[in-house]
């Protein structure tokens, strides 16, 4: 199984239920503080098989604890050594919205036998965030209508229609969320993350965060350095980038890959992937069932096939053969719906693509008005020719949004903790290198691991030497000089 997740989803494109009690010292949560939440106890319970699942509670609002909670849902893979383990792994997929408890379950190939063996192995769904108390904003058809909606083109009509879709998102998100609607932020679960390292009885928080994981992890060592332990953090968020800045980086970076998926095979031109990207806004091809392969499904799954230059640029060019010479649209299918959580029967089986937008607008300001956007087009396109149209609205229902972004109070430049890991990868598609470059500027104490290649995230990616330094780290605390760049 795949351990990567995507990262700050692409905009409009986009791109196991667990139950256990926690017992608490403090049966009124009208009358809770900090105290009584970080002495909850975490009971427990024996869940599928190898694993056990527990939950806690935290608090809505950190200004106003008078509030009601959130109920967190924890899973935990013990250490198989409990006579000498080294304590727990806190580990994060990435998205925004990706499901840490799914993340944790998949314990055995997400990390080494070797750290299996030391450590607890725990994941937390963060609020709002499938099992821990799932906010869904839209039904299966709206979310279809919403996904394949598209204003590439720039024309005043598309605009204007993705500005009334995105209205309505903004509606039906606060509806359905209630006074939750602005508490949602990385910021807010990186306090819950304090409680949760607290309820472990660790000292020190250990952490493996993947993609968006990385800015959840920056945020907790900006507001508790010291007790921040051995931290990796891989496929860097730069937390000094605007919103604006994250969606053209990427636009560039997904561009950059499918260059080199190209320049990898001869087959295939970047011309037929422009005409079959062109020709499915305009004559879009149909399953047997009358679905439409639409212009945003055919970016959708071009973008999922880049995330992996070995899987995935096979996929790519399975997508490719079938869409060209045989017009089947199956592939496209595929991948669009694996990268958007949807299932063969049309439905979504996880929150991601609505939480995700959720989380992004109230974690970054999208200070361009909707002209603004439209003005950006050309900047967009030339930048990134393939990907820039598609990026360029992304931020657009954080223009609606019904709660205030929930910000660090202070800039994200000097992070001062024990020392910890940075990964980046250079050909990284979704969170490019620079920003794991700059990431590293903002943690003095860290070490910045480069994995020269293609695709997202560098751990546990079959790259011997960056697996062998993430142990090593993890298992002694130090970080290994001579293996500081991998190819």
């Amino acid at each position: 199984m795949s351990s990567k997740y995507k990262s700050i989803l692409l905009g409009l494109v986009v791109i196991i239920s667990i139950g256990a009690a926690v017992v608490i010292t403090n049966n009124n949560p009208q009358a809770w503080g900090l105290k009584d939440y970080n002495s909850q106890k975490l009971d427990w319970q024996d869940c599928y098989g190898e694993f056990e699942c527990s939950s806690f509670k935290v608090p809505i609002d950190y200004e106003n604890m008078d509030n009601e909670n959130f109920v967190l849902q924890v899973l935990k893979h013990s250490a198989l050594d409990q006579t000498d383990k080294l304590g727990a792994i806190v580990v994060n997929p990435g998205g925004p919205g990706g499901s840490a408890v799914h993340y944790a379950f998949n314990a055995k190939y997400i990390v080494s036998e070797g750290l299996l063996e030391k450590y607890d192995i725990v994941g937390f769904d963060s609020r709002g965030i499938n099992n821990s108390e799932e906010i869904r904003c839209l039904t299966d058809a709206e979310e279809d209508t919403f996904l394949n909606a598209d204003a590439s083109d720039g024309k005043p009509q598309s605009i204007a229609d993705l500005v009334a879709i995105s209205k309505d998102f903004a509606v039906k998100c606060a509806d359905s969320a209630g006074a939750k609607l602005g508490h949602v932020s990385t910021l807010e679960a990186a306090k819950d993350m304090e409680i949760l390292r607290n309820l472990l009885n660790e000292d020190k928080l250990n952490f493996l965060g993947k993609s968006y994981g990385t800015y959840l992890g920056t945020l907790y060592a900006s507001l508790f350095p010291k007790s921040v332990g051995r931290m990796v953090l891989d496929g860097a968020v730069d937390p000094s980038s605007s919103l604006r800045e994250q969606q053209i980086a990427q636009a560039v970076g997904f561009d950059q890959a499918l260059n080199n998926y190209l320049a990898s095979q001869n087959k295939f031109s970047l011309a037929d992937i422009q005409t079959l990207i062109m020709n499915s806004k305009s004559n879009p091809m149909e399953d047997s069932s009358g679905r439409k392969a639409t212009q945003s499904l055919v970016i959708t799954a071009i973008a999922q096939s880049l995330y992996d230059p070995n899987e995935g640029w096979r996929d790519l060019s399975k997508l490719l053969s079938k869409a060209i010479t045989k017009e089947d649209p199956s592939v496209i299918f595929e991948l669009a719906d694996s990268y958007n959580s949807r299932d063969e029967s049309g439905s979504y089986f996880s929150n991601q693509n609505d939480i995700a937008i959720m989380i992004t607008c109230l974690d970054w300001q999208e200070p361009r008005t909707v002209e603004q956007m439209g003005s950006d087009r050309d900047a967009f396109i030339k930048a990134a020719p393939v990907f820039g149209q598609f990026l360029n609205f992304a931020g657009l229902p954080c223009k609606y949004w019904k709660a205030k972004p929930q910000l660090p109070k202070t800039q994200l430049t000097k992070i001062v903790t024990s020392p910890i890991i940075i990964i980046g990868v250079t050909e990284d598609p979704a969170t490019p290198y620079e920003w794991s470059q700059n990431l590293a500027k903002v943690f003095p104490n860290s070490k910045l691991l480069t994995l020269r290649g293609e695709g997202h995230t560098g751990h546990n990616q079959g790259n011997k030497c960056v697996d062998s330094a993430v142990d090593s780290y993890y298992l002694t605390g130090k970080i290994r000089t001579s293996a500081l760049i991998c190819a």
